[in-house]
């Protein structure tokens, strides 16, 4: 069945469009510099092929630009420019640390704006999916138990997570973020009223009733406990981060964020009391400079480079974040603070603040209820991403295997935060037209 493009609108100003080329030229020079400088502080020269991998990923984001200009003109025009930047930069260094993994990265960087093109055609309005919330449930589920299957599933640093296809590895958890986070939307509408009013008393609290609670507890709890069998930490810790966000965002009732972190305190106990690999990571995390050479060596090695940065940093290609272990994906943010310093680990901070301050913008600007929340969920899984991974490489929490979003190696993370940002421009355009024609249905229909 051919995909058609989603009905231009008519009569609304196209400057947003203007304003996101004006920005994405600047990201493609700053790139561009960003790569001059680690090529000149390449003593053997060049590496030959890198170049052209550099050209098609700046291609490949101006494409990018047309395909908005085309099938979402009135959109927020910050999101595109600020992913490119990050983009680039994060290509920039992992062309510097491993030449064979920058060539990947450019096969990704295409798959993934592949899928943000598809997204953008095929998704004429975001709030379509409410109607298959069930539906979504049961896919963002098969998406996580597919690495557990034994014909699929490969295990990699001890974490089960990925499966085999031929020559690369998928991580399907990354997919199943995004599809959860729209059935936790669909879900959440259409019971938020029930949600909250009171109707029982539990422990002198008032609390609503606890059936309308069922299907979110099972799936919840199904996904964590998949992700703990499968030893995703870090997918765990941002899986039920989002559940309790969104809840918040459905329900305003800050009981469920206090009742939250109760519950993030006692199943955070029980894991550091059951799984070895916990207690080591916790270990590394609080007494990393006890055994350096051991248990705490990749976050030791992580803070001294970032030691050797300083305020503005060795300059790219000076330093040494190859010493670091896996430094292209889960340590890439140590590698830009020992040869960007401190200036450029906070610029790259506050590009990530604008990204998911960019997205929550477009969750208030929404129209449809779905919409909202789909959008309001979706940037904060990018700023738990952000702060998780970011957390462990400055020792603000206990390390875990999650990528630096847009910056960090791997495929299968760059390909669904690509399908988000996606998602969110469409609702950004979406509520734009609607308040340009005047509204819109706000219904959200059911069924699954």
């Amino acid at each position: 069945m051919a995909v058609l493009s989603p009905p231009r609108p008519t009569g609304l100003n196209r400057r947003p469009r203007t304003t996101e080329f004006g920005f994405l030229v600047a990201s493609g020079l700053l790139t561009a510099a960003a790569f001059a400088l680690a090529a000149m502080a390449n003593r053997d020269g060049t590496p030959p092929d890198v170049l052209p991998f550099l050209g098609l990923v700046l291609l490949l984001l101006g494409s990018a630009h047309l395909v908005v200009r085309r099938t979402a003109p009135e959109a927020e025009p910050t999101l595109l420019p600020l992913v490119a930047a990050l983009n680039g930069l994060g290509y920039v260094m992992i062309a510097r640390l491993d030449e064979d993994l920058a060539a990947r990265q450019s096969m990704w960087t295409l798959i993934g704006l592949v899928a943000f093109t598809i997204t953008l055609f095929a998704v004429p309005r975001v709030r379509k999916f409410a109607e298959y919330r069930y539906l979504l449930a049961i896919a963002g589920l098969t998406l996580l138990l597919l690495p557990l299957l034994p014909f699929l599933g490969v295990t990699i640093r001890g974490a089960r997570i990925w499966i085999s296809a031929g020559l690369f590895t998928i991580q399907p958890g990354e997919f199943a973020r995004v599809v959860l986070t729209m059935f936790l939307a669909g879900y959440l509408i259409d019971k938020r009223e029930l949600l909250t009013v009171s109707t029982r008393r539990f422990a002198g609290i008032n609390v609503p009733d606890l059936r309308h609670f069922a299907p979110l507890l099972v799936a919840l709890s199904l996904a964590i406990l998949v992700m703990v069998a499968e030893r995703d930490l870090g997918s765990s810790l941002l899986f039920f981060a989002l559940f309790v966000v969104m809840i918040y965002l459905a329900t305003s009732r800050i009981a469920y964020v206090l009742t939250g972190v109760f519950l993030f305190a006692v199943g955070s106990l029980i894991a550091y009391q059951s799984f070895g690999h916990v207690r080591r990571r916790v270990s590394a995390w609080l007494f990393t400079f006890d055994d350096p050479d051991d248990a705490g060596y990749q976050v030791a090695e992580a803070a001294f480079a970032m030691a050797d940065g300083g305020l503005f940093g060795t300059g790219i290609g000076e330093g040494t974040p190859n010493v670091i272990p896996v430094a292209s994906t889960d340590m890439i943010f140590a590698a830009i603070g020992e040869e960007l310093g401190l200036v450029g680990a906070a610029g790259v901070l506050v590009a990530f603040l604008l990204v998911i301050g960019a997205g929550f913008r477009v969750a208030l600007e929404a129209t449809d209820p779905f919409e909202k929340l789909v959008a309001g969920g979706l940037s904060a899984l990018l700023g738990f991403q952000v702060l998780v991974i970011v957390g462990g490489v400055v020792r603000l929490l206990p390390l875990t295997g999650v990528t630096l979003p847009f910056v960090s190696y791997g495929g299968s993370s760059l390909v669904a935060n690509y399908v988000i940002l996606a998602l969110l421009i469409r609702i950004s355009h979406s509520a734009r037209t609607d308040r340009a024609e005047g509204g819109t249905d706000l219904t959200v229909h059911g069924g699954s």
